[in-house]
C-alpha cells in the first residue's frame, strides 16, 4: 500500500468514525440517512474519487475508491452501500459514457453531494437475466422518448436527483443485445414516479423502491451513450461495480473485529476474560484470517483494475464471491462470541449480519459469480481447435 492510499484511508477513517459511526444505529432503526451526511461526504471530496479534477473530482484510482467504500462501510454498512451506488454505479458511469453537456449538468451536484444518483436495471421479472428479460421500453416520438414500465430494487431510488435507467428501445428478436438504451431520468419528468420505500432486512436507510414510467417523456438529450448500445454501457461498468461492492464486506468485517476484540477482554466467565479460552481464540483467528484473505484478494484485483487491466472478469467475480461469503461468516462469529448480547437488536453484530447478507445477492448473486468464474476458466483453458484439413 503506497503512502497516498494510507493517508487517504486514515483521513476517511477519522471522518467516518467521527461523523458517521455515531449515526449508524439511528440510521438502521429509522431506515433513513440524514441528507446532511451526503453533503459532509461531498465536503470531504470523496464522492468523485475517480472523476477528473476538471469536474471537481479527485482523479484517484479504483483501489482508492474501494478503500473509501471500506472505511465508510466500517462506520455504517448502509452509508457505504449507498455511497458505492452513488459514486460508482451512477456517477462514474455517467462520466465514462456521458456527453460533455451531460457531464457539466450533472457531475458538479453529484460530486458535491447535493443529491444522490442511482442506476435502474432490475425489474419485477428481470433479475439475473436482466438483458434478456427486460420489459421496460421506450419509443421515439418526435424529440422525446416515451417510456413505460416498472423498475424494482433501485438503491437510492427514493432520494435520487438523477437516475441512469435502461430501457428496451428495439425489438429483441431482431436486434438481440443491441436493443437497449441507457437514459438519464430526473424526478419531475412527466410520467415518472417512485413507489414507497421497500422495507428491507438490512442496509436500512439505503432507500430502495420501484420506479414507475407511464408515458414518461425523456428528452432526446438525455440518452446516455448511443441509442441501442445500452448493453455496452452496462457491461463496461460491471467490473468496476463489482469491485467497489467488495469494499462493503471488508468494512463490515473490520467493524466486527472492532466490536469483538474489546469484548473478548472485558467479558469474564469462570473468573477470567473469555479471550483466554481457546474456542474464542479460534473464532477470532478465523475471523481475522477471512478478513485479511479477502482484503488481499480485493486489493490485488483493485490494483490491477486501476492499472487498466480489464481482462479480470473472473477475478472481480471471485473477489465478490469470497468477500461476501467471508463477511456473513465473520458477522455470525461476532454474534457467537458475544452470545446473548450478540443476539440482541440493540447490539452491533446483528446489524452487521443483516447488512452483510445483501453482498451475496446484490450486484449479481454469488451463483451468477460462480458461473462467470467457471465460464472464463473453461474458455481460457479450452484446447485449440485443430486447423481444418486442406
Amino acid at each position: 500500500m503506497d503512502k497516498q492510499l494510507e493517508t487517504l484511508r486514515q483521513r476517511v477513517r477519522e471522518f467516518a468514525q467521527a461523523e458517521i459511526a455515531p449515526l449508524a444505529d439511528r440510521i438502521d432503526r429509522s431506515d433513513t440517512v440524514p441528507p446532511e451526511v451526503w453533503k459532509k461526504i461531498g465536503g470531504q471530496k470523496l464522492m468523485g474519487i475517480t472523476i477528473p479534477k476538471k469536474y471537481g473530482g479527485e482523479e484517484l484510482s479504483y483501489l482508492a475508491h474501494v478503500i473509501v467504500t471500506e472505511e465508510l462501510s466500517r462506520a455504517s454498512g448502509t452509508v457505504g452501500f449507498s455511497y458505492a451506488a452513488h459514486s460508482n454505479i451512477c456517477l462514474d458511469n455517467l462520466y465514462r459514457h456521458g456527453a460533455e453537456a451531460q457531464r457539466k449538468k450533472y457531475l458538479p451536484a453529484l460530486i458535491a453531494g447535493d443529491y444522490l444518483g442511482a442506476l435502474a436495471m432490475s425489474e419485477p421479472e428481470a433479475g439475473s437475466d436482466v438483458v434478456g428479460s427486460m420489459s421496460c421500453h421506450a419509443e421515439k416520438k418526435g424529440n422525446v422518448w416515451v417510456a413505460n414500465g416498472t423498475k424494482r430494487w433501485i438503491t437510492n431510488g427514493p432520494d435520487a436527483g438523477v437516475l441512469i435507467v435502461y430501457m428496451r428501445t428495439a425489438d429483441k428478436q431482431q436486434a438481440g443485445s443491441r436493443s437497449i438504451t441507457a437514459f438519464l431520468v430526473e424526478p419531475g419528468m412527466k410520467g415518472f414516479s417512485t413507489g414507497e420505500k421497500i422495507d428491507k432486512l438490512g442496509m436500512r436507510g439505503a432507500g430502495n423502491c420501484e420506479l414507475y414510467f407511464k408515458d414518461c417523456e425523456i428528452p432526446e438529450a438525455n440518452v446516455l451513450g448511443e441509442v441501442n448500445e445500452g448493453v455496452s454501457v452496462l457491461m463496461a461498468g460491471l467490473n468496476s461495480e463489482r469491485l467497489l461492492l467488495c469494499g462493503g464486506p471488508l468494512g463490515i468485517m473490520q467493524a466486527a473485529m472492532d466490536v469483538v476484540l474489546p469484548y473478548a477482554h472485558q467479558r469474564e466467565q469462570f473468573g477470567q476474560p473469555i479471550g483466554n479460552f481457546q474456542m474464542v481464540q479460534a473464532m477470532l483467528a478465523d475471523m481475522y484470517t477471512r478478513l485479511q484473505a479477502a482484503r488481499a484478494l480485493v486489493y490485488s484485483v483493485g490494483e490491477r483494475f486501476s492499472n487498466s487491466d480489464r481482462s479480470i472478469g473472473k477475478d472481480v467475480a471471485a473477489a465478490c464471491l469470497f468477500s461476501s461469503q467471508a463477511s456473513v461468516k465473520v458477522a455470525l462469529d461476532a454474534i457467537q462470541i458475544m452470545g446473548g448480547r450478540g443476539y440482541r437488536n440493540d447490539e452491533i453484530p446483528g446489524r452487521l449480519l443483516r447488512d452483510a447478507k445483501i453482498y451475496e445477492i446484490g450486484g449479481g448473486t454469488n451463483e451468477i459469480r460462480r458461473i462467470v468464474i467457471a465460464r472464463d476458466l473453461l474458455k481460457e483453458s479450452a484446447p485449440a481447435k485443430p486447423s481444418p484439413v486442406k
